[in-house]
């Protein structure tokens, strides 16, 4: 107990509540928003996945997000001991996310050396408008075996520094920087995107709904990206919402937060959809739309190396916010459960991932003939942290919530026992987090599993 007490007395905490919501919204918005979100479009049939995506947001995300920092807030603790100090027999949820955010950051750190890679390569200027040529330049650079990793290892030493200067210092303080910075820079290039000639056919793919193209697959698709979009699952927002003031409304930053992320993922759409039907490419490329048809689009458009290269940054702040907030939740463990310090669990865990990192990264090369279940070690992390662990773990946080921790108390929270008002609370714990959530994540477990 005195060990537990020493912990929350010297717990760290946010200055303010924009800073929480800077770090909580740079953990949401990452590579899901800006590389993800657009393909899907794409490839689900433009503004129809849109629609539902936002349908989605507001039934699933905001409910579920809300319910993270409600049971963080409570707790002080980080994913596994919030779990552990309400019942200790659920203690093993929180390690779901825990696992997951390990093996994501694994592949999201190779992922975001790439980022920086194209970063550099976009000042110089790409010099290529066939895709042909940019798919070429793309799989050369990730099978290489020694390149990627010199970026993979710039990435996730940044990542650890800041993460190794706390909560404050680091992650706060580098968040209120990139993120108005990131918003500012997706801004600009969306109206840079819309002077295009011939943007108005994007506009009308991303904007108005064919509903011929709705699909059960397109409303699964757009589930399935609110969900990882928004880090729910993993630990991250819990543990930031353990950070998070007694003062401050959860209602608010549970709509502010979402609300900021849904903003990113729209932007990112309205830069690449007017720009690839400009110069008349394909919106259903896949996951290569941002790094093979960008660069293309980038080399024909006049200034093409500054957008390119402010296209590439803000991709880059995007996904560092968010690898900061795959690494916290683990730092906090450590510092919790086993009384590591800062500096040891920082360097220690982030070691661990960036060699697991390296592995897979070379599997898109000189390993790339070792699979399991014929997938590389890369798409094996992808598959079973975000078809796997991310879903089971989402669901049955909403599970623990609302049935084991109690609606009222989690209600009790939210309110400061009374003292702040929540119209919708009742709504909110016993309709939405109580059953609509989980069963509409179950949705996307079950297809992840391909029962369906």
């Amino acid at each position: 107990m005195s060990q537990q007490h020493e912990v929350q007395e010297t717990r760290e905490g946010f200055a303010s509540k924009i800073g929480f919501i800077f770090a909580a919204a740079g953990s949401a918005i990452g590579l899901g928003n800006i590389w993800r979100f657009p393909w899907l479009v794409g490839a689900y049939g433009g503004a129809v996945f849109l629609v539902i995506y936002l349908a989605i947001i507001i039934l699933v995300g905001i409910t579920m997000f809300m319910g993270e920092v409600t049971l963080g807030r409570y707790a002080q603790r980080s994913n596994v001991g919030a779990f552990k100090k309400i019942n200790k027999s659920f203690t093993w949820i929180g390690g779901i996310g825990l696992i997951a955010g390990f093996m994501i950051l694994s592949f999201y750190s190779v992922v975001g050396g790439w980022v920086i890679y194209y970063f550099l390569r976009s000042l110089i200027g790409f010099g290529m408008t066939d895709p042909a040529l940019t798919e070429q330049l793309f799989s050369s650079f990730i099978s290489n075996p020694i390149s990627p990793l010199i970026f993979h290892t710039l990435f996730m030493a940044l990542t650890i520094w800041i993460c190794y200067n706390g909560v404050k210092d680091g992650i706060e303080k580098y968040s209120n920087i990139m993120m108005p910075a990131l918003l500012a820079i997706v801004i600009i290039l969306a109206i840079r995107a819309l002077m295009l000639p011939g943007a108005a056919e994007g506009l009308k793919f991303y904007l108005v709904p064919d509903l011929s193209k709705l699909t059960a697959q397109t409303a699964l698709a757009a589930l399935g990206q609110v969900f990882f979009s928004l880090s729910l699952g993993m630990g991250s927002i819990l543990t930031y919402g353990s950070y998070l003031g007694k003062k401050e409304s959860i209602p608010q930053v549970s709509l502010i937060v979402p609300l900021m992320d849904t903003i990113i993922a729209f932007f990112a759409g309205l830069i690449i959809f007017p720009a690839v039907f400009s110069y008349g490419f394909e919106p259903s490329s896949g996951p290569g739309l941002t790094f093979v048809t960008l660069p293309a689009v980038f080399s024909e458009m006049p200034l093409g190396q500054l957008f390119g290269g402010a296209f590439f940054f803000l991709l880059f702040l995007a996904a560092l916010t968010s690898a900061i907030s795959l690494l916290e939740p683990i730092i906090a463990y450590m510092i919790e459960e086993h009384n590591w310090n800062r500096k040891k669990a920082s360097l220690t865990i982030g070691g661990v991932i960036f060699i697991v990192g390296v592995f897979a990264s070379l599997s898109m090369g000189p390993l790339s003939g070792f699979k399991i279940a014929h997938l590389v070690f890369f798409d094996q992390l992808d598959w079973v942290s975000n078809n796997l662990l991310l879903p089971l773990g989402g669901m049955l946080t909403a599970l623990f919530i609302s049935w084991l921790w109690g609606t009222q108390n989690a209600l009790n929270e939210v309110t400061n026992d009374g003292l702040l008002k929540f119209e919708l609370g009742n709504f909110w714990a016993n309709v939405m987090l109580k059953y609509i959530a989980p069963a509409l994540v179950f949705i996307v477990f079950i297809t992840g599993l391909g029962i369906f």
